[in-house]
């Protein structure tokens, strides 16, 4: 059975009719619940080095800049300091309407490019320093900007220029814990993707795999690794830590329950794959999660 904790409703600033609304601060501490909004969000902070970036199942330590865009109500996120600040951080957050581009509008060729990094951006989407820099004057100034129609049309030039660092831009939360489909231009990809998603719990063998693409394994796993820069067996781990960590989370289940539900063959790999790719095991993660009080959700 899945609970869960400490949930509270928030009462989100940004109205019905508003494009957007923005935070500008400095501060000395990050003291933040993990927390979750309908809204989309840009966040953006400086002189953060040291400070954790928590979004989905990814936790990160960030460096004096970072620019995150995150386009998902099921994503929680927090930023939490990791060391004490010795100086003052900025943090810029703007929030905006999931429905600010209606589909007819983000159909159009001119906002295609927005339109595939809001998509990508579900999982939580990483800006590179390159991005960063273009936009940081805009940024620098939007909160300060006082005729309402061009701090519209300013925040909207931002995330064009984001758009075009979109395919250098990473993602952090995996598909499974983000409960956001993984999709493909290749067909071929996409179908063995949709089988790993119905079967993880399941042994997953190379060669089904390789059957529904029509290639020998060596081929497919060959493929695979080039349409997508992992391997298949790290896809079908990364779907299973993602509802592993989703089930540490939000349910009460035993770890070696959690483990073998979650496509995992023993509890000794399970916490052995586990602290590789999360730097903690399973109860470590579970108790430092919990630790951050409150997850905040909207009415």
């Amino acid at each position: 059975m899945r609970h869960n904790f400490n949930l509270l409703p928030e009462i989100t600033p940004l109205s019905n009719k508003d494009y957007f609304y923005i935070t500008d601060r400095y501060k000395t501490e990050f003291t933040s619940s993990i927390s979750r909004y309908a809204e989309f969000e840009l966040n953006f902070a400086a002189y953060a080095q040291g400070m954790k970036r928590i979004v989905g199942d990814s936790v990160e330590v960030i460096g004096d800049y970072d620019l995150v865009l995150l386009a998902n109500k099921n994503l929680e996120h927090v930023w939490e300091q990791d060391e004490n600040l010795s100086h003052k951080a900025r943090e810029i957050t703007i929030q905006f309407s999931s429905d600010l581009f209606f589909s007819n509008f983000l159909n159009k060729n001119q906002f295609d490019s927005i339109r595939k990094m809001l998509d990508k951006a579900q999982k939580g989407l990483s800006f590179p320093m390159p991005a960063i820099l273009k936009v940081y004057k805009s940024l620098d100034t939007l909160a300060s900007e006082k005729n309402g129609f061009y701090s519209a049309i300013k925040f909207m030039s931002i995330l064009y220029e984001l758009s075009q660092f979109c395919d250098e831009a990473h993602t952090l939360s995996s598909s499974s814990f983000a409960q956001v489909k993984a999709r493909s231009e290749s067909r071929r990809v996409q179908k063995v993707q949709e089988f790993v998603n119905r079967h993880y719990k399941e042994d997953i063998r190379l060669e089904q795999l390789a059957d529904l693409s029509g290639m020998t394994p060596v081929a497919f796993s060959r493929f695979y690794k080039q349409r997508t820069g992992k391997s298949v067996t790290d896809y079908i781990i990364d779907m299973r830590l993602g509802h592993a960590i989703r089930l540490l989370v939000d349910s009460e289940m035993p770890i070696y329950e959690i483990c073998y539900d979650c496509g995992f063959n023993n509890v000794s790999n399970f916490n052995r794959i586990f602290k590789k790719k999360k730097d903690h095991s399973p109860k470590e993660f579970r108790e430092n999660y919990r630790r951050r009080k409150l997850v905040v959700t909207p009415e």
